[in-house]
């Protein structure tokens, strides 16, 4: 890394930060001016609306990352360009390939920051941030979801009609224990509620059925205690915004959870898990193609550049969107949706890139 490396990076990385800071002001006033009705109204207190605020602008600078980094690319090379800066370092003897280095650099290390951040920070942050959501924004229900089907183990089935988390209480509830086509034993209970100290469930008004063969007895009991050690109240909570909060080695252990429980479709939490990795590479990639558009000095100046930029921006992340949906919806393989967006991207930096050596 020469003087001019350091030149080039400092500008790339410093016109990152600056364009994060200033969306990030921008982001906040506006939904500050949205939500605000709802703190008031939900006496929100003024520490947890700040906090609540450090956790959000993270997460929505993940979410537009490579917004920022094509934005910054192309303001920061279009000045150079438009001040002859670029046309002197080549006219030196530089290459244009050398000329990339800093931009390769600054893009990995971008990438690299945002790996971490995607697979380890960020869930943290949404934690605390669903947490105050919920209570002082969406006013979230304490019901589950109706008609609930569970698999705890290979031969262990289980169905419950609702749960109300303020009562700590669910209605029609049934465990069925399965070998092969043969139920051995089906417990029908009325109510339910879970002792979280002693780590059971209460079962009230019970039937258990139990089937022997050609044998078949039938008993009674007002209550009965049963312990499941993959099933509380929280593996009721059917809301995908979880998701978003678990980091990637404790959302690998769900997806294998919930795969033993016969869920059938886990393409949202394949696309989640995947997308941490494919979004964070389109810095390096968008990079290479925002050197290459603004790299000329042309008419219209860094207006034109920016314009380009932002269309070439909104077109990725709509087809990030749209890979996502496709596969969410219509069962396109996740690994390839989330990283359909760079495929395409990656054929348009190579054309640019050979363009601009020419």
């Amino acid at each position: 890394m020469k003087k001019i490396d350091w030149y080039l990076l400092k500008k790339f990385l410093g016109t990152f930060v600056y364009a994060i800071l200033i969306l990030a002001v921008i982001i906040f006033v506006i939904d500050l001016s949205e939500k605000l009705d709802e703190f008031a109204k939900r006496k929100a207190p003024t520490l947890l609306i700040l906090n609540y605020y450090k956790n959000f602008l993270p997460q929505m600078t993940a979410m537009l990352f490579p917004l920022f980094v094509f934005i910054a690319a192309i303001f920061f090379t279009s000045k150079l360009a438009n001040n002859s800066e670029i046309i002197a370092i080549l006219a030196s003897g530089v290459s244009y390939h050398r000329l990339m280095r800093p931009y390769i650099v600054g893009g990995v290390l971008l990438c690299a920051l945002s790996l971490l951040a995607n697979h380890f920070i960020i869930p943290q942050s949404n934690k605390e941030l669903l947490v105050f959501k919920n209570k002082y924004v969406d006013n979230i229900s304490n019901q589950s979801g109706r008609n609930i089907h569970m698999r705890l183990s290979n031969n262990i089935y289980v169905y419950l009609q609702s749960y109300d988390f303020s009562t700590n209480s669910g209605y029609r509830f049934t465990e069925e224990t399965i070998n092969g086509t043969l139920m051995k034993e089906k417990i029908m209970a009325e109510r339910i509620s879970y002792d979280s100290i002693k780590k059971v469930w209460n079962l009230y008004q019970v039937t258990v059925r139990t089937n022997d063969g050609l044998n078949e007895t039938l008993q009674y009991y007002p209550e009965l205690t049963r312990t499941y050690a993959t099933f509380s109240p929280k593996d009721l909570i059917q809301d995908n915004q979880i998701m978003t909060t678990l980091t990637t080695p404790v959302l690998n252990q769900v997806i294998a959870q919930e795969k033993l429980r016969g869920r059938e479709n886990l393409n949202e939490y394949y696309v989640e898990r995947d997308m941490r990795t494919a979004q964070p590479f389109a810095a390096i990639i968008l990079t290479l193609i925002a050197a290459s558009i603004a790299g000329r000095k042309i008419r219209g100046g860094s207006g034109i550049h920016l314009a380009l930029g932002v269309v070439l921006s909104a077109i990725y992340v709509m087809a990030l969107q749209f890979s996502k949906t496709f596969s969410t919806k219509a069962g396109l393989n996740p690994l390839l949706a989330v990283w359909i967006p760079n495929i395409i991207f990656s054929f348009l930096a190579i054309y640019l890139y050979r363009k601009q050596v020419r």
